[in-house]
């Protein structure tokens, strides 16, 4: 018997199916799938599914059955697993012979046995034009739904791996398109039929004819048509007509949009009809709030103005009309900003296209006049859209957030306000921002339209000072004033928000405000209330670093560093970003650098250092208060506390170093700098609390700093240092810092020859390390990629940094580190695999190197003949 008209195996397959939808555990659905997809891959189901799709019995197979089976086919035809049966023709009328008879079945079922038509028609020889011979037999709704789907598997086919090749789906393309004259003709025929013709209801039909001539659109059935026969065909009409029904909206809309981007005759048509869209479809929308309706116009204008620029520039009445329709839609209110930021590409191809006009004629200054309200009105909808509106809902006490769609909106907004800029020109469209008749006193000011105005003049700053027209800071000032007057204490989480951006404000525009004295004090004090709160910290403490960098003849007068004193005392109070924190302290210490006095100075420089020492001398006294360690939540603090304050003395060393080679720090001041932090160091580094991973990357990194700008004070220390850096590794071999902060060291001294002892020995003990040592497999070197980048960087370090005789006694360790290096090299970690590569690449231009130099007789003792012989001896074990 044929198994595909054995009871039993349909019988399975109806239960598994009903299981699969059905059941309630989850193991009885996970078996159905199971055998589901066995069945799938058998050469049975091509017969099976066919025959349940063609079976008259009654009462019919379920639904989920006839679902299933006619996925089945459909995944079997389109896999390049599964090769076509050899009666490709029969499996064709099989499906022809469902489609007609569940023409009127769920919608779900009709799409599948479409989609497996259409997949075979890709793929059989001859299929298309067999298809529509065939066609004419089919009902109108099935037919419809195919010559929807059948465009669509061309692209669908181009998104996976199908097994159909490009000519293939170019052929099917070509043969498509052929059959387009006969398709319009059906849909325009669709189209004019009464309503409830085939039993199907009108509003749906309508629907269904515009989905198919959207695939029909997309597959380029248009092409070749003349413009004016394409602006004035039947169904572009119909399609624009059924912009007034609701429920064939969206995909009217998607129709137009893809004739107007593919067509570039279009755009001229569809302006045209901007004051009725204007008119009888928008504005109707935006009185009763009916976001899709709005959304859907929005896209459909703004892609026909993309679309032809140059048009709009013209400033005809339609298109002013349109002009006028996209500002509306940008200030209608609603939940999210999308309908607002879908405008944004539009005005901004509009205003490049008006300042592309050349602009010594007459027709620049023309366009650019008749457009200066449109684009004057426009900043006020953007201005008005770019604020927060529920100020309150967004602002609870001292917490405040901005919304993320709002957040996106503004900074998808920089390029249309600077082209705005451009357009109206700097004076104006300052003058636009500053001039709103805000009252004076502090009680009745809008801070939510004040700040937003101040995010606009911020993002556009470098058009401004680029034009370098006169700008009147007096307003600016006047709000600095006020907010530098108050304590965080009395300020609410949406002021911070003004703080932010009015930071953004200060230090975009640091060099043209820093350049009165007055207006220093109220700057700094306002930088120093807005680094206060985290939603304003950053942009207050780049404002306070570009003042110090502009204001250096006003900045290091007594007045000034008390309160540049008072900032970097306070930081400890607040819970500030370890960035923020390093771009205070290096803002204070430019400052503090450029003091004429060297006492003054140097005085001003320690007292900066001292300012973070008390944060890390309490955690050394812990130690000795066995209490304080044991309450965990005191401990942490207290951890957290030490770690900024040792960034904030790494960010000053690393200042130091820029001040240093400009000549502007001189010895003494080294001296004294240093006296403060490495006694306190050396404390830290024999505690426990090194143990502290961050604790100690600090530490390190402070280090690091401090070394590269005071490196001939850390000279003599240098083998006090190493010991320290290996025994520290000894005792916490995860942490990677103390590799790393060795490395420095090396590069720093290692070239003096009196250091070689210490170095060798420095080596010696790190490749002691029980983490290291276990380097031997590329598993092991996956599970510690930092280890080994650091450890990379070391032994780097040591062939490019040490003396001969340092490399000569370090051999047996050195070929060791080699052959870990060759192991990590095929680690799956890029990181690890990469830095192991670096290594043995340092290695080979080390030898290289030296032998090229030395190329007569070199000594077997000599630095290229050790490294050459330790890379025979890796080569002969490999």
């Amino acid at each position: 018997m044929d198994v595909a008209e054995s009871p039993d195996l349909q019988a399975q397959l109806a239960a598994a199916v009903h299981a699969l939808n059905h059941a309630s555990h989850p193991s009885a659905r996970l078996a159905a799938n199971q055998w589901l997809l066995g069945l799938q891959r058998s050469p049975q189901a091509w017969a099976l599914a066919a025959s349940l799709l063609a079976c008259a019995d009654h009462p019919a197979p379920s639904a989920d059955l006839l679902f299933f089976a006619a996925q089945m086919l459909r995944r079997k035809i389109q896999s390049p697993d599964y090769p076509l049966p050899d009666n490709a023709a029969q499996l064709l009328d099989a499906l022809l012979v469902a489609a007609r008879r569940f023409c009127l079945a769920p919608p779900r079922l009709l799409t599948q046995i479409c989609l497996a038509l259409a997949a075979l028609a890709l793929r059989a020889e001859g299929g298309v034009d067999g298809l529509f011979a065939r066609m004419p037999h089919l009902p109108d709704p099935a037919l419809l739904e195919l010559l929807t789907v059948l465009p669509e598997e061309v692209a669908q086919d181009e998104s996976g791996d199908t097994g159909v090749d490009s000519a293939t789906r170019c052929r099917f393309t070509r043969e498509l398109l052929t059959h387009a004259p006969a398709v319009l003709e059906f849909l325009l025929a669709q189209s004019e039929k009464p309503a409830a013709a085939d039993g199907v209801p009108l509003h749906e039909r309508n629907h269904r004819i515009l989905r198919c001539l959207l695939s029909w659109v997309r597959a380029g059935c248009f092409s070749g048509a003349p413009a004016s026969a394409l602006a004035a065909h039947p169904l572009l009409t119909f399609a624009f007509n059924s912009l007034q029904a609701f429920f064939s909206f969206e995909v009217a809309i998607e129709v137009m949009t893809e004739l107007v981007s593919q067509y570039q005759e279009l755009p001229q048509a569809f302006l045209s009809k901007m004051p009725y869209i204007r008119e009888v479809l928008l504005l109707p929308a935006l009185a009763n709030r009916s976001e899709k309706i709005i959304a859907g116009l929005t896209s459909l204008m703004c892609e026909v103005g993309q679309a032809a620029p140059g048009l709009v520039a013209e400033g005809s009445n339609e298109a002013l009309s349109l002009s006028d329709a996209l500002l509306r839609c940008i200030a209608f209110s609603s939940e999210d900003w999308e309908i607002a930021e879908s405008t944004l590409q539009f005005w901004c191809s509009l205003a490049h296209c008006i300042l592309g006009i050349d602009e010594q004629t007459s027709k620049r200054s023309a366009t650019q006049e008749l457009f200066l309200p449109v684009f004057s009105s426009l900043l006020d909808a953007l201005l008005f859209r770019a604020q927060i509106i529920d100020i309150d809902e967004h602002c609870t006490g001292r917490v405040s957030s901005i919304p993320d769609g709002l957040v996106q909106f503004r900074l998808n907004l920089e390029e249309l306000l600077v082209d705005i800029c451009l357009l109206l020109g700097a004076p104006a469209y300052i003058n636009k921002l500053l001039s709103s008749g805000w009252g004076l006193a502090s009680q009745s000011i809008p801070w939510k339209e004040v700040e937003v105005r101040m995010y606009a003049l911020s993002m556009v700053a470098d058009t401004i000072l680029q034009d370098g027209s006169p700008f009147d800071f007096s307003v600016v000032m006047h709000f600095v004033n006020i907010l530098s007057s108050r304590t965080p204490a009395e300020l609410n989480g949406c002021q911070f928000l003004v703080y932010k951006s009015f930071g953004d404000v200060i230090g975009s525009y640091s060099k043209w405000l820093s350049s009165s004295k007055s207006n220093i004090k109220p700057l700094l004090l306002f930088c120093a209330s807005g680094i206060s709160k985290s939603i304003s910290s950053n942009s207050c403490s780049v404002a306070l670093r570009k003042l110090c960098e502009d204001a250096s003849s006003f900045i290091h007068e007594p007045p000034i560093l008390e309160i540049l004193f008072w900032i970097s005392e306070g930081m400890g109070e607040v819970n500030l970003r370890i960035e923020d924190e390093e771009e205070i302290i290096s803002a204070i210490t430019h400052a503090l650098c450029s003091i004429l006095d060297k006492e003054l100075r140097k005085t001003s420089l320690a007292r900066l250092l001292c300012s973070s020492y008390s944060a890390v001398e309490k955690i050394i006294d812990i130690d000795r208060d066995e209490l304080l360690r044991q309450n965990s939540s005191a401990y942490a603090q207290a951890l957290n506390i030490a770690v900024r304050g040792l960034h904030r003395m790494g960010a000053l060393f690393s200042h130091l170093a820029m001040s240093i080679t400009s000549g502007l720090i001189d010895d003494d001041t080294i001296s004294v700098l240093f006296g403060i932090f490495w006694p306190l160091l050396e404390k830290l580094s024999q505690s426990s609390h090194m143990e502290n991973t961050s604790l100690s990357t600090a530490a390190c990194r402070s280090l690091s700093s401090a070394i590269h700008s005071c490196g001939q004070h850390f000279q003599i220390l240098l083998p006090k240092i190493l010991e320290c850096l290996s025994t520290n590794f000894l005792l916490y071999q995860r942490h990677d810092c103390f590799l790393r902060t060795a490395a420095n060291m090396i590069e720093e001294f290692g070239h003096k020859e009196e250091y070689s002892v210490v170095c060798v020995r420095t080596i010696e003990t790190f490749s002691s390390a029980a983490s290291l040592s276990n380097l031997n497999s590329s598993y092991t070197c996956d599970q510690e990629p930092d280890l080994i980048e650091a450890y990379a960087n070391f032994t780097s370090a040591f062939i490019r940094c040490c003396q001969k005789e340092a490399i000569v006694a370090s051999r047996s360790l050195l070929e060791l580190s080699f052959q870990k290096a060759a192991i990590c090299s095929t680690a799956m970690h890029r990181g690890a695999a990469l830095a192991a590569i670096s290594y043995m690449s340092c290695f080979f231009d080390a030898s290289l190197t030296d032998v090229l130099e030395s190329p007569e007789c070199p000594s077997d003792e000599s630095r290229g003949v050790v490294l050459v012989q330790i890379l025979a001896r890796c080569g002969e074990g490999t």
